[in-house]
Formats: C-alpha cells, structure tokens, sequence
C-alpha cells in the first residue's frame, strides 16, 4: 500500500471516531437521589486585557454541600474537572492536579475569575438569590437560558467585568 493510501485510510478511520463521538449523548451518571445535575453550553467573557473568552460545555452535579463541574470540548472530551466538599476542592486540568482549601481559589484558576457558584446553583434552580456584585436574568430560565453579569461600582465589585451566558440541555 503506498504512502498516500495508507495516510487516506488513518484519516478516514479519524473521520469515523469523530463522527461517531458526535452522534454520542451525554446521559447523566446515576447519583443519590438528592443530586441535581444539569448539562449545556456555557460561554464565559471577561472584560480584561487582553479581553478572555471561554466556550464549552458543561456537565454540573450537585448535593447539598458538594459538587462536580466538568467543562467539556465539542467532542465531549472533559477538559477540566472541578470537584468540592466542604473545606477541600479538587482541580484536575492538562493532566494535572490541584488541591485547595476553597472552591473559590480553583475557580480562579480555572476560568481567571471569581464565581459565586452556590448561586449558580440557586439560579439554576430558578431562585433568585441575589449576591452582592452580581446580577442575573432569570426571565429566560424556563426556555433553558441564564445571562449572570457582575455588576461594577459595588462595593463587592468583581474586576474586570465578566458575564456568563448558560444554554441548558433539556
């Protein structure tokens, strides 16, 4: 088999991985009755310089007092894992692991800001918590659609500006 053939052949084998892995659905992973889980496509911006842009999508679990977010690539492939309990938060990202005290600091890490992600989850619910420095527009949440935005000139003020954008899976 010559050379071109053979290259012909391995990526018509890519080409069928792929379409394949796109064809495949996301089926939330059995949990305790008390987990709540949501799926979607996010899109983060912060307002920095340069200005940061994030797209992905999501696989959210929560319990009371812990949780797993998974940001995932077109694919589906994860990208990074954030995982916490009370007083320990986990960040798998690159093949690497980090470790912290506080969900919070890995957040930072992560996406290059800070989010108020209780309230994320209470927003994702349709509560309308509201936080210090962040608004949100729930009026959309039955069709899927959550918009979250810091809001400058508090005093709990997140820099630079940052919204979130989430698009949930039905």
């Amino acid at each position: 088999m010559t050379r071109a053939r053979r290259w012909v052949h391995r990526w018509f084998g890519v080409i069928a991985v792929l379409m394949l892995t796109a064809c495949a659905t996301r089926q939330p992973p059995p949990d305790a009755p008390d987990t709540l889980y949501w799926s979607g496509r996010l899109a983060l911006n912060i307002a920095s310089l340069p200005p940061q842009s994030l797209t992905a999508g999501f696989e959210l679990k929560s319990q009371a007092h812990s949780g797993e977010l998974r940001l995932l690539s077109p694919l589906g492939s994860t990208l990074a894992k954030l995982q916490w309990t009370p007083g320990q938060a986990s960040l798998e990202q690159g093949g690497q692991v980090w470790q912290e005290t506080s969900l919070d600091a890995l957040l930072i890490r992560l996406t290059g800001t800070a989010l108020p992600m209780a309230a994320l989850i209470d927003w994702l619910q349709a509560r309308p918590t509201e936080v210090e420095g962040w608004r949100v527009d729930l009026s959309q949440r039955d069709q899927g659609k959550l918009w979250i935005q810091s809001t400058p000139g508090t005093t709990v003020s997140v820099q630079p500006q940052v919204t979130l954008r989430l698009m949930l899976e039905p």
